[in-house]
């Protein structure tokens, strides 16, 4: 499905601009915990019976600390993409040294779900299991009994964890049996909306050429005529890129199931609401959205719209990126940031900068999506862990706020130092990080090279300040962007009655996008759209928009709003 990009583009933004991005630090829930602690040694635990604590475990202590003899952990990420090794870097060995847990990771090695379903069918999996909140596989390993409570294995061997753990991710992600299984990473709630909201930006934007933008007037861009026209000037005024044809508008890859530029992206700039009275609205039937579908048919009936774009993964577009064959893109800023650094290095004049794009016609700020209390991933310790006491512990500590600055800064005079009295990078560690992300990881592998339960609220008082091209793109967010937590986790089961109707309208809408661009007139767009919009109907939407419908008032019911 679609969702397998959708994760990369999640990880790429976190990877690429975790450093820079503008959350906030966590008040309240166990900040001080790192200033409280004391170097107590509780009882040690009989390494031999790991499931029976010697002594009655704390509250207020790091319950890791009882216990740092060597262990190794099996963690697996369905992340096919993630390229990095425990124990190859000085920050994930000084946490091994310092914990006593090493970890092994196991990553697939093609297909995600066809791994992650084979573990489940096997009935065995490996100690720690990371995967996105959205996937199927968080309820199967669930109802498949599968994997511990998280609240169960706190309780018996770690009461600290309650001392970490946000309250209000809890009550998101506790179960119907009064269990949680997964907690998140990259989460923030409603209440961290209230506390850090307009310092939290959004991934979402669109960018133009920055030399060829002003070469052409600086067009308003934010009316389908204004957008037309720029990119027609764009292409008349330079048809060729370094001897290759200038691309005039990119856009996220069509897949399968659809594309994320033509879709969300599109919908939260024209600022289209997701639900009205409380109802769930279909944003694919509004006006504004059909009138700017049209107008991008518009723009490949003129030769607006490349070739190219049809048919390129993200390998391809990363590519002529970096050459900077587009004018124009509706985008995820941080897909492209390490192609941004390139281009910046080359030509500060050529790099893109975010514009203000497609409006609707009140021309109203677009409403982008921001962090939401879901989070990235979910983290699940599985029933055949092989330490319950070490796993619930180590957890702990990595939620901690001690966890989170190793993780995060890593050890002290090798990649941070305490510098005019602040805790940061060492500069030529942040020189590497914005030049070569990869090279960083390996040399250095702090700044959440690990990320499984990364949280920006808490290391935002240790991030350093944006710089360029960077800064620009992601200042352009700021105050656009919307806590959209009460929509997420309202799909059914891809194998339910209603997730066999929503799997079939994903694929109609991914064989129906392109089509309504390539149509030769309005008349024919008209005929495609009306024959989908009906399709849908027909297909069953009524039924999964009633499953959505409770899934979302549950949401909001939980969520106290």
């Amino acid at each position: 499905m679609g969702m397998k990009s959708k994760s990369k583009k999640m990880m790429m933004l976190l990877m690429a601009c975790i450093m820079v991005l503008s959350l906030a630090a966590c008040g309240g829930n166990g900040n001080n915990a790192a200033k409280t602690e004391n170097a107590n040694n509780t009882t040690k635990t009989d390494t031999n019976t790991p499931s029976e604590p010697a002594a009655k475990p704390s509250a207020d202590e790091p319950g890791w600390k009882s216990d740092t003899s060597p262990i190794t952990f099996d963690w697996y990420l369905n992340f096919a993409w993630f390229p990095n090794k425990w124990g190859v870097d000085p920050t994930s060995q000084y946490v091994t040294k310092k914990t006593g847990v090493d970890i092994n990771f196991i990553v697939p090695a093609g297909n995600e779900n066809e791994k992650l379903n084979t573990l489940i069918a096997s009935g065995k999996l490996p100690d720690f299991i990371t995967l996105g909140w959205w996937e199927d596989g968080v309820k199967k390993m669930i109802e498949g009994g599968l994997v511990e409570p998280l609240n169960k294995l706190a309780e018996e061997y770690d009461p600290y964890f309650f001392k970490v753990a946000d309250p209000d991710k809890i009550g998101w992600y506790t179960q119907e049996d009064g269990n949680i299984y997964g907690y998140p990473n990259s989460s923030s709630s409603p209440k961290d909306y209230e506390k850090y909201g307009d310092t939290y930006v959004s991934n979402q934007t669109f960018v133009v050429r920055k030399d060829i933008y002003e070469a052409i007037g600086s067009p308003d861009m934010r009316t389908p005529e204004g957008f037309l026209a720029a990119l027609k000037a764009a292409k008349e005024k330079f048809p060729e890129i370094d001897g290759q044809p200038i691309i005039p508008l990119g856009l996220h890859e069509f897949t399968q199931t659809g594309n994320d530029s033509l879709e969300g992206y599109l919908q939260n700039f024209l600022a289209i609401p997701r639900e009205k009275d409380g109802k769930l609205y279909d944003r694919e039937s509004d006006p504004e959205y059909v009138r700017w579908l049209k107008t991008l048919r518009q723009a490949n009936q003129d030769g607006l719209l490349a070739k190219d774009i049809f048919i390129d993964k993200r390998a391809q577009m990363e590519e002529k990126i970096a050459q900077g064959r587009y004018f124009a893109m509706l985008y995820q800023r941080t897909d492209f940031a390490a192609q941004l650094g390139t281009l910046y290095q080359q030509d500060p004049d050529k790099i893109y900068i975010a514009v203000d794009g497609p409006a609707n016609t009140n021309l109203d700020a677009p409403k982008l999506n921001g962090p939401s209390i879901s989070g990235w991933t979910v983290t699940l310790i599985s029933k055949d862990v092989k330490d319950k006491d070490r796993a619930i512990k180590f957890l702990s500590y990595l939620m901690s706020e001690e966890g989170q600055k190793d993780l995060y800064l890593g050890e002290q005079g090798v990649s941070y130092d305490t510098i005019d009295g602040k805790d940061q990078f060492k500069p030529e560690v942040f020189d590497l990080m914005n030049k070569d992300r990869s090279a960083f990881d390996k040399q250095y592998g702090s700044s959440f090279t690990f990320w499984m339960m990364q949280d920006t609220n808490i290391t935002y008082q240790w991030a350093p300040q944006s710089v360029e091209p960077y800064k620009q793109l992601e200042d352009w967010t700021r105050g656009k962007t919307n806590s959209v937590s009460e929509f997420d986790l309202i799909d059914p089961l891809a194998n339910s009655d209603e997730g066999i109707i929503l799997g079939k309208i994903k694929d109609l809408r991914g064989k129906t996008l392109p089509k309504l661009l390539m149509a030769s007139s309005e008349a024919e767009f008209d005929k495609i759209y009306a024959d989908y919009m009906k399709k849908k109907a027909d297909l069953g939407n009524d039924k999964v928009v009633a499953f959505q419908q409770v899934k979302y008032e549950e949401n909001k019911a939980k969520l106290g709003m």
